[in-house]
């Protein structure tokens, strides 16, 4: 497989280097943002619009996953100042839509779901109308830590499944398919209004076939929005890429999502699970509301 990117992605990637002020902010403040940590390609575009998806507990993850550049070992213990201080960046920033992920914690008997759960309330306590959207991991299938998350005063869950089974071992190797898929039947039972998310990466070898099994997988496990986007390779260590895919086939499985029966489905080489979450929301609010008036 070349390394050379094609044009439509290559013309994206140029914003990358702006918006510097705001990653010396968070720099400064001792906070994390998944942005960085995970080398996305949207950070320029994301950070000049004043949103950023909040890596919180440490930037250390304890799996190893074959596409992931966050770095693996031993985390920190808690800051238990982090909650309060990141609610103060989303009130100093004026952002009207939050998203919180971090690594996986397995160290932590929870998962860190206590710990997404303070930090969602404080957001909502000094400010009350930021929507605050999770990207949790799979908690290793503790149903407790779930329940703590969706009854925090979340407006979106989301956990991502990533790709297609039949390449967890290399990609995933240490979460399993049908425990993600678990994971969001679970919140769907939980809270049945909630608007439930998932995501995954496509030019990791997947087969055509293996996409349809998967979004049908999504969304009898209750998932109403799905985000498809391309895996580029954040460094060497990490999984190859097989292939780039155009963007006239991102459009092809967003068709097919949305007969699948998705209320919204972003596809495109650049998406990711967090990007413009808070346009897909107003979006998902704005057709509630077209449905209740007609």
């Amino acid at each position: 497989m070349s390394s050379e990117l094609p044009d439509w992605i290559k013309s994206k990637l140029s914003r990358k280097k702006e918006a510097e002020s705001l990653k010396n902010l968070f720099k400064s403040k001792n906070l994390h943002t998944v942005c960085q940590e995970a080398k996305c390609p949207n950070i320029g575009e994301c950070f000049l619009k004043k949103t950023a998806t909040f890596l919180i507990m440490d930037n250390i993850c304890t799996r190893n996953c074959g596409f992931c550049s966050i770095n693996k070992g031993i985390p920190e213990s808690l800051d238990e100042s982090e909650p309060v201080r990141i609610a103060e960046q989303v009130r100093e920033m004026k952002l009207k839509y939050a998203v919180l992920t971090s690594p996986s914690r397995d160290d932590i008997f929870d998962g860190g779901a206590e710990f997404f759960s303070r930090t969602v309330k404080e957001i909502k306590k000094v400010n009350s109308d930021t929507k605050v959207e999770v990207l949790i991991p799979d908690f290793r299938g503790n149903i407790n830590s779930l329940e703590k998350v969706v009854d925090s005063g979340i407006d979106v869950l989301n956990h991502n499944v990533e790709t297609v089974p039949r390449l967890y071992p290399e990609v995933r190797s240490e979460a399993e398919y049908g425990l993600s898929l678990e994971i969001l039947k679970e919140a769907s039972g939980m809270k049945p209004d909630l608007p439930l998310k998932s995501g995954f990466m496509v030019g990791l070898g997947e087969k055509k076939e293996e996409i349809l099994e998967l979004l049908k997988d999504l969304r009898s496990a209750g998932c109403n929005i799905v985000t498809i986007g391309q895996y580029l390779r954040p460094t060497l260590k990490q999984f190859p890429v097989d292939r780039y895919v155009h963007p006239d086939e991102f459009k092809e499985i967003e068709k097919l999502a949305y007969q699948i029966g998705f209320d919204y489905v972003a596809s495109g080489p650049l998406v990711r699970s967090s990007y413009r979450a808070e346009e897909i929301l107003s979006s998902l609010n704005a057709d509630s509301s077209d449905r209740l008036s007609g």
